[in-house]
């Protein structure tokens, strides 16, 4: 049996710059959909990390829409890097969300976000309209330490260009070892859909996403941890909490305190950091377990 393929599609979005293109990978079930997931990746990541997982969900009679965030992947780039930042992402997030609502014609969804991608869903989540009826936070809180953010900040947009894939494959297995104990075949699928033509420099390959959202960090020393606590305490939707084992950016203490309370759960996988790829079989099932609840 040929494995489900995705369809690429792009839509206009409102932005400071005026109409953006934003682009997303639809999964559609062969018969007729049960829910509507909408899965959000992290800082320099793409729409094609939730591959493994969207195929599970589909599998399952699921319709999932995977989103790139503006400056990355296939979504549209900024003519102004002072723009890129979370009130750019969320309005984004929020039309797209909007539209895909009125293009299904339901009234809620679920999310399933990855570090930024989580924080983006989190926001949303607080407000009391919103849509989200199962939230999946994959490895971020309401607290982020100082220390988590500086190790961001460090390699973001500094990468050089690269010869080819292979070479891609080997940058990743470097910055992206916290992803965890991944297969040849996984890190291959990374590394492919991670990295493009450089149209500056033809014959080399540069990662999909625009090397000026590390701008934000360059432009404000981080000096201090950030604290999302008054968000989160507004976030009252059911919420599987996913932590890699030996995360810097989600601690253990900000995970026990976020799954003291009645609507989270908690998976934590050994060994992992920041962050779980979503690609192994047991976090795989955390999420499609935490979805049928």
């Amino acid at each position: 049996m040929t494995p489900v393929q995705p369809t690429r599609i792009d839509y206009l979005y409102q932005s400071p710059e005026g109409p953006l293109t934003g682009s997303y990978l639809l999964w559609e079930p062969e018969g007729p959909a049960r829910k509507l997931v909408l899965c959000v990746h992290g800082l320099t990541r793409n729409a094609h990390d939730f591959d493994y997982l969207a195929r599970a969900l589909v599998a399952d009679g699921y319709r999932v829409v995977s989103a790139d965030v503006v400056g990355r992947g296939d979504s549209q780039w900024l003519e102004h890097p002072e723009h890129y930042g979370y009130p750019l992402y969320i309005g984004q997030m929020q039309q797209l969300l909007q539209q895909l609502l009125l293009k299904y014609q339901v009234t809620t969804l679920d999310w399933v976000g990855t570090s930024m991608g989580g924080l983006i869903g989190m926001m949303i989540a607080a407000h009391p309209a919103s849509p989200i009826e199962h939230l999946v936070m994959n490895d971020v809180g309401w607290f982020i330490p100082k220390e988590a953010l500086q190790r961001l900040a460090s390699y973001v947009g500094k990468d050089s260009g690269f010869a080819d894939e292979a070479a891609v494959e080997r940058y990743l297995r470097v910055v992206a070892a916290p992803f965890g104990p991944l297969t040849d075949e996984q890190w291959q699928h990374l590394a492919h859909h991670s990295a493009e033509p450089d149209p500056v420099h033809p014959g080399t390959l540069r990662l999909r996403y625009d090397p000026t959202i590390a701008n934000a960090f360059a432009n404000v020393p981080i000096l201090t941890d950030v604290d999302l606590s008054p968000v989160w305490t507004a976030v009252t939707t059911r919420v599987l909490l996913i932590r890699g084992g030996v995360s810097d950016l989600l601690l253990p203490e900000t995970a026990r305190q976020m799954a003291a309370q009645s609507n989270v759960q908690l998976a934590e996988f050994p060994g992992i950091g920041h962050a779980p790829a979503l690609m192994a079989r047991d976090q795989i099932l955390a999420i499609k377990g935490f979805l049928t609840s």
